[in-house]
C-alpha cells in the first residue's frame, strides 16, 4: 500500500457517499483515516512495513459545530417541557455527563449525601447493537458533583428502587435510546420551550454545563473532571474563551494557582442566580452573598 493509494481510496469513499446522496462529513472521513493510520502505525512498530503511508494524507477541512450555551432560565424551560424526563435534562445540563454515560448510571453509583455520581460505565453501539462498556470514554472513571437543587429531583427517581437498576430508563423500563428519546421527547420539548432554532442537541448540553460551571467560578480541573476530558489543555482549548476572567493559563498549560484565578484580585464576581449558589462549594473559589 502506497501513500497515493490511500489518497485515492479516501477520495473514492467521499465520491461514493456523494453519489449515494448521503455525503460523509469531514469528521467521519478523518475518523476513517485515523483508524487506518493506527493500524499501519502498528505495522511499522512491529516491523511489518518500513514506514506509515497514511502520514501526510490530505484530509477535508473539519469545521467544528458552533457551540450552544443555554442560560439557566432556558435550561429550566427545556426541562419542564420534557415532562417525566425533567430530571434527566437538568442532570445533563448541569453535570456535562455524556448521554451514554448518563443512561448507564446505576442507583448504586449515586451518593446524594455527598452529592456525587460515579461515572463508571457507558453504553456504546456497534452496527446498531447496544453494548455496555465497563469504562467511560478515555477509559477513566470519574466522580461528578451534583448541584444541591438536583438532589430532591434525583431522590424522587431513586425512591423504592434497587441498587442495580439504571437511574434513567425508558417508559417501559428498558435502556433509553438516544434516537428514540430525541424524536419522542427532546425535539418536542425544544419546540415547546421555543429553543428549536438554536441548534441544541443532547450532546451540546455539555457545553451548557461547562459554561454554567465556569460562570459559577469552577476552575479548569473541576470542569475537566466534570466533562471527562483527557487533559486540562483540551478543556482550556475548548472553553478557555468563556473563562478569561476566571482562568489564567500557565506557560505549560497546567492549572493556574488558585490565588491567580481572577485576573483582578479582590474583585468579586457578579451575582448569579439562586440555582448557581446551590452548586457544591468545591466548584466555587468564593461565596456569594445572600
Amino acid at each position: 500500500m502506497q501513500h497515493e493509494d490511500i489518497v485515492v481510496w479516501l477520495g473514492n469513499i467521499m465520491a461514493d457517499s456523494i453519489a449515494a446522496d448521503s455525503p460523509l462529513s469531514a469528521a467521519t472521513i478523518r475518523k476513517i483515516w485515523v483508524v487506518l493510520k493506527s493500524v499501519l502505525g502498528y505495522a511499522v512498530r512491529t516491523k511489518k512495513i518500513a514506514h506509515n503511508p497514511a502520514v501526510g494524507v490530505p484530509l477535508p477541512r473539519y469545521t467544528p459545530a458552533e457551540h450552544v450555551y443555554l442560560t439557566d432560565v432556558q435550561v429550566e424551560a427545556l426541562a419542564e417541557a420534557c415532562g417525566e424526563y425533567r430530571a434527566l435534562i437538568l442532570f445533563l445540563a448541569y453535570t456535562g455527563v455524556r448521554w451514554g454515560e448518563a443512561t448507564a448510571i446505576q442507583i448504586k453509583h449515586v451518593d446524594l449525601k455527598t452529592r456525587r455520581v460515579r461515572i463508571a460505565q457507558a453504553w456504546a453501539s456497534d452496527n446498531n447493537k447496544l453494548y455496555l462498556e465497563d469504562s467511560p470514554k478515555n477509559h477513566e472513571r470519574r466522580s461528578v458533583p451534583i448541584p444541591a437543587f438536583l438532589v430532591a429531583e434525583l431522590l424522587a427517581i431513586i425512591a423504592d428502587r434497587g441498587p442495580e437498576e439504571y437511574l434513567f430508563v425508558a417508559p417501559r423500563g428498558g435502556v433509553l435510546m438516544i434516537r428514540n428519546f430525541t424524536r419522542r421527547h427532546f425535539k418536542v420539548a425544544l419546540v415547546a420551550a421555543d429553543l428549536e432554532k438554536l441548534g441544541v442537541t443532547l450532546h451540546k448540553l455539555r457545553h451548557t454545563a461547562a459554561s454554567l460551571a465556569i460562570a459559577s467560578g469552577a476552575d479548569v480541573k473541576v470542569v475537566q473532571t466534570m466533562l471527562g476530558h483527557k487533559t486540562a489543555t483540551l478543556t482550556l482549548d475548548t472553553y478557555g474563551h468563556l473563562g478569561r476572567t476566571v482562568w489564567t493559563r500557565s506557560p505549560t498549560g497546567s492549572t493556574p494557582n488558585a490565588a491567580r484565578r481572577w485576573r483582578r484580585p479582590g474583585r468579586r464576581p457578579p451575582r448569579r442566580c439562586e440555582r448557581l449558589r446551590n452548586w457544591p462549594s468545591s466548584w466555587r473559589p468564593w461565596r456569594l452573598a445572600n
